[in-house]
């Protein structure tokens, strides 16, 4: 499998740099779509919180870029500086699918809860498994089991990363209706809002699809050790 492996994590590496080149330019293209309502990606989370009878929820800025995302354990909607102080399209689209997140965890979506609780573990396989990994594969002869230990590890974190697809898409979902329920923007931005959500969730699709093929070609090194012993 080692050729066939190269070649499918060579689609993959390609298919995601191109997907987050588009992701990059469609933010770009949709922060020049100013709102004719006025609002900063700050005032559309407010408002989609409000909306959605949340009030324990706090909007606040944070530095980067695309470093927006939701926190559940101190209930935060963090957004990057541009995203809170702007006021267009992407600003808006990205605002609203952080709050998307609050609502999940405010109605308990069984995919966010499901995703919080993979976290503790996720974490620590994070940590641990490239080098279990790596030594798995070096004492694959004399100690095979140290391969399975990081193969276990390393299929929590490809849980994970499925397990993110439904939380992503259906946040996407919540964001944009709301958007279009409330009539927060035109035609025009509402189509670009849209569109720079669908390539965001796609960065997650490519992510999952990676991270898939690399456990099966760690479980091809194992179970090829396997046989030859």
């Amino acid at each position: 499998m080692g050729m066939s492996y190269l070649i499918l994590a060579g689609a993959i590496m390609l298919a995601s740099w191109l997907v987050s080149s588009r992701l990059k330019s469609k933010f770009e293209q949709y922060s020049k779509v100013h709102l004719q309502n006025g609002m900063s990606g700050a005032e559309i989370a407010e408002k989609m919180l409000a909306d959605n009878g949340i009030r324990d929820v706090r909007v606040i800025s944070v530095a980067g870029q695309l470093t927006d995302h939701y926190n559940p354990t101190n209930k935060t909607v963090n957004l990057s500086e541009a995203v809170y102080n702007q006021r267009n399209a992407a600003a808006a689209a990205v605002a609203a699918h952080e709050c998307g997140h609050a609502v999940q965890h405010a109605v308990g979506y069984d995919w966010l809860t499901m995703r919080s609780k993979l976290v503790p573990f996720v974490n620590v396989a994070s940590t641990y498994m490239q080098w279990i990994l790596l030594g798995g594969i070096l004492m694959m002869e004399s100690f095979p089991q140290l391969l399975l230990v990081g193969i276990v590890l390393f299929a929590a974190t490809t849980v994970f990363s499925i397990v993110t697809l439904p939380v992503e898409y259906d946040a996407s979902h919540r964001a944009l209706a709301w958007l279009e329920n409330k009539r927060m923007l035109t035609q025009q931005e509402q189509a670009g809002a849209k569109d720079a959500l669908k390539w965001a969730a796609r960065t997650y699709v490519v992510a999952a699809l990676g991270s898939i093929a690399t456990l099966l070609y760690y479980v091809s090194i194992y179970m090829g050790g396997s046989r030859r012993d």
